[in-house]
């Protein structure tokens, strides 16, 4: 009954209130490769194929176009209580079968498929949930990079002393959870589950870190990052803040005014869309004559080849609106992209600052007690030194560019020597291709003589000898 997204999400409640369904709503969203260009008429197919797997055609849904960091997805959220029996859609194995839609997609339309949909066992481990994400959030942190943290100094340590020391490097504490057993402690107080992050059962962890109960709890953490640590880097850290939100700031009032600027032409492309369509509408409608006259078009049959083309250039027109506001998403999201690729830099910048500190800080609690300082790492790009030791073993791609170097080696080589024969007067003896007999030792002079004269022989033999 209503036509905006609130209303309809309303009347979805109203009627799950008749029965005794507590999830009586279904969310997917929908994220194409970032790399690829994407129109509506692909989201279109993608809902119904969901639809025709999960068992929720006709079903009453709400879809949202949504445009966040360059890039362009959508969401989409269906009711699955069937009004006419008053029974919520059963959504068995939603999952798996969400999984095969993904694949049919990315192979129908040629998309490079992640190795972790391909194969679950190669799914990248700094996937984040939507917890995990809002979690990051709230210390201005990217999830992702916050796990790889954590994943990265468990692969480099071997004890607990080590681990923890490799976590107060990049701005972690290890503590002992209420619940979940060892966690780490952000430097801003947010808790993580440790054998979350890594993907290891609690047995697995505590073999390395030993029993949670002899770490510290939360509370206990959070009270010696306030009164311990804090106060030794908190003019850094507001330092390092300072500027990242200056320059936050500028680029996100850069990207203010371009999401103003590309709103107004694309509301400016409506409205010309739309008095072109209505124009064209009015034009269609004046060839339909009226009266005794239509009374005979219908008659004659001239009024339904009428509406035929009619038909036919209201749908050309209407893929033609939708091409045209394509181009313009596709080049505005191009746009956006390269101020995205300014943002994530900056971002990056920004957060490799306050891990140099929390390095720098751990350092200089290493060298008070006497220990030895761990290895600064260097955040910027190297050469790669050249390995000068013999391959034992070559994968089929690498005797392949071998090989047919070795090849080209090889005709240099021959185009050499034959060079130095040229230059030496040795040259080769020229090829002499001769003629056979017949119809060939006929010069040509003499056959244009003869095809004026028209006394052409005919060929001798079959066509198929020739």
């Amino acid at each position: 009954m209503t036509d905006d997204v609130v209303g309809a999400l309303r009347e979805a409640e109203a009627v799950s209130k008749g029965t005794k369904c507590r999830q009586f709503l279904f969310s997917v969203s929908l994220n194409p490769p970032e790399t690829e260009s994407v129109r509506v008429e692909t989201f279109e197919q993608a809902i119904a194929a969901i639809e025709e797997k999960h068992g929720l055609s006709d079903q009453p849904r709400v879809v949202v176009f949504h445009e966040k960091e360059g890039r362009r997805h959508c969401h989409a959220v269906w009711s699955r209580i069937d009004a006419e029996t008053m029974t919520a859609k059963p959504l068995s194995f939603f999952k798996n079968k969400l999984m095969e839609v993904s694949r049919q997609l990315y192979l129908e339309h040629g998309w490079q498929m992640p190795k972790g949909l391909a194969n679950a066992k190669d799914r990248d481990p700094r996937n984040f949930t939507l917890a995990e994400w809002q979690q990051a959030k709230r210390i201005e942190r990217h999830a992702g990079d916050l796990k790889a943290d954590i994943q990265e100094a468990w692969a480099i340590s071997d004890s607990r002393n080590s681990f923890s020391h490799a976590l107060e490097e990049r701005g972690l504490f290890l503590a002992r959870g209420d619940r979940r057993g060892h966690v780490a402690v952000t430097f801003e107080g947010e808790v993580i589950s440790i054998p979350r992050v890594i993907g290891k059962k609690f047995k697995g962890v505590t073999e390395r870190l030993g029993k949670p109960q002899e770490l510290s709890s939360v509370s206990e953490t959070r009270q010696h990052i306030g009164k311990e640590i804090m106060p030794k880097l908190a003019s850094h850290v507001a330092k390092a803040r300072d500027d990242a939100n200056r320059e936050k700031s500028a680029l996100e009032a850069r990207r203010q005014d371009m999401q103003a600027q590309q709103q107004a032409e694309r509301a400016k492309l409506d409205a010309g869309q739309k008095q072109r369509a209505d124009a064209e509408a009015a034009a269609r409608s004046t060839r339909l004559r009226k009266g005794l006259r239509g009374l005979l078009d219908r008659v004659t049959g001239k009024r339904a080849a009428l509406e035929k083309q009619n038909q036919m250039e209201a749908i050309w027109s209407l893929e033609r609106d939708r091409e045209q506001r394509h181009l313009m998403v596709e080049a505005q999201l191009k746009d956006r992209q390269n101020l995205q690729v300014e943002i994530r830099t900056a971002r990056n910048r920004h957060a490799e600052v306050l891990r140099g500190l929390h390095h720098d800080r751990t350092n200089y609690r290493l060298v008070k007690r006497g220990l030895e300082p761990l290895e600064k790492k260097v955040f910027f790009p190297q050469r790669k030194k050249i390995d000068v030791t013999p391959k034992v073993e070559l994968s089929a791609k690498q005797a392949y560019v071998e090989s047919q170097t070795q090849i080209s080696a090889e005709r240099v080589k021959a185009a050499q020597e034959r060079l130095e024969k040229l230059r030496e007067g040795q040259q080769q003896k020229p090829i002499v291709r001769v003629r056979q007999a017949g119809r060939d030792a006929i010069s040509p002079r003499d056959r244009l003589q003869r095809l004026r004269e028209g006394q052409a022989r005919k060929p001798r033999g079959p066509e198929l000898d020739r």
